[in-house]
């Protein structure tokens, strides 16, 4: 059997629940930054609001330290991890 190198998993933001950001804000900050409708980023935004964080965008390691990032940028509280 030959040797196969392990598929490289894409890493995902994720954006959690907040006492302090509005749930209209979290939806704007999801279409200014990511460019998704107003449909996807309010149900991504309910997403973090009923269940504590949602997943908003997944790639490479390196765009998603973008991506975190720029959510701190807006206020959120945001991580990355390597997707399971």
């Amino acid at each position: 059997m030959l040797d196969r190198p392990e598929v490289e998993h894409p890493w995902v933001t994720i954006v959690w629940n907040d006492p302090v950001n509005l749930m209209s804000y979290v939806s704007w900050v999801f279409q200014t930054h990511f460019g998704y409708s107003k449909e996807k980023a309010e149900r991504l935004m309910m997403q973090v609001h009923e269940e504590g964080r949602s997943v908003v965008s997944t790639g490479t390691r390196e765009k998603m330290e973008a991506d975190t990032e720029a959510m701190h940028g807006f206020g959120l509280w945001a991580t990355f991890q390597k997707d399971d």
